[in-house]
């Protein structure tokens, strides 16, 4: 199902009629301007084909796809070191997120957060934009997450997200070899008075809340393996907690007991998503690369 976007106030939309390039598209609608010109709407982020901007010339369009052209103050590219957009439309935007990076500001922590880069960003093509949390992941954990642009669409995510999350899945290197290539690990956890989760062996009296991981070892080598992940329940520091209760704790990782002294990071990483798209309903999928530290201690 193609992404069929509201046109911002200002916008100028064109609807494709066939299969052709952008190039060709444009030099048909904008027959006055040179090569040149065209190249440079592009360049500063002010042409979106179906809500996504584009920057390639060589663009393919098929028939139904809708071309925005942004006549107002472009969309800017956002550059930073602890965080890159892998999609954004006038409706979410998916990061992939560095470790050492806060999700969401703290009482001690306000402004190096992802949410307060990416409030920057949408700031800087209109100071009335607005972005929501999701879902977070911890500090220490690197990967993909999804923010909102509107209170709306936040709203659709978390009430909806066991149906609009198709898949979610997280990498990790671990200390030891987990007892079975695949397996789910499902004990309850609980929170000490040091808000670390441990798995409870008395739930009730610890209030304690269903947990399911489910693990594949994809291999192991030196008293290491590399794990795929997903959860069943998305539980605060799940993946961490249940590491450690299976006597393999996620490598770097000195809370949740790990020992390893030369990963130099908690080595988990959030890698694959797919979803629905919470407004068009288009499926969307997303991965990134295992970290290279990853394959190095393995």
């Amino acid at each position: 199902m193609k992404r069929v976007p509201t046109a911002p106030k200002g916008d100028l939309i064109f609807t494709a009629n066939s299969d052709q390039k952008l190039q060709d598209f444009l030099a048909e609608k904008f027959a006055g301007k040179s090569r040149t010109a065209l190249k440079s709407m592009l360049a500063h982020r002010r042409i979106s084909v179906n809500g996504e901007i584009t920057t390639a010339y060589d663009h393919p369009l098929h028939a139904g796809d809708r071309i925005a052209i942004n006549r107002g103050k472009a969309a800017a590219e956002l550059k930073h070191p602890m965080l890159r957009i892998v999609f954004e439309d006038q409706h979410i935007i998916v990061i992939d997120k560095r470790n050492g990076l806060l999700s969401m500001g703290t009482d001690k922590e306000r402004d190096k957060t992802a949410y307060s880069i990416l409030s920057r960003h949408v700031k800087m093509e209109d100071p009335a934009n607005r972005i929501f949390i999701v879902h977070r992941l911890d500090r220490e954990t690197s990967g993909l997450m999804i923010f909102a642009k509107s209170e709306k669409v936040k709203h659709r995510l978390q009430e909806e997200w066991q149906r609009i999350v198709l898949d979610r899945k997280y990498i990790a290197v671990v200390d030891g070899v987990l007892p079975n290539n695949e397996g789910v690990i499902d004990a309850p956890l609980a929170e000490n008075r040091n808000r670390k989760m441990f798995v409870s062996h008395t739930p009730e009296e610890d209030n304690a809340v269903d947990a399911v991981t489910h693990y594949r070892v994809l291999r192991s080598r030196g008293g290491r393996s590399l794990v795929e992940l997903s959860l069943e329940t998305g539980r605060k520091n799940q993946i961490r907690a249940h590491l450690e209760y299976m006597g393999c704790p996620v490598a770097g990782d000195k809370k949740y007991s790990s020992r390893s002294t030369d990963a130099g990071r908690v080595c988990l990483h959030a890698y694959k998503l797919a979803l629905y798209h919470p407004v068009t309903g288009e499926e969307l999928f997303f991965s990134t690369s295992i970290p290279k530290l990853f394959d190095n201690l393995i």
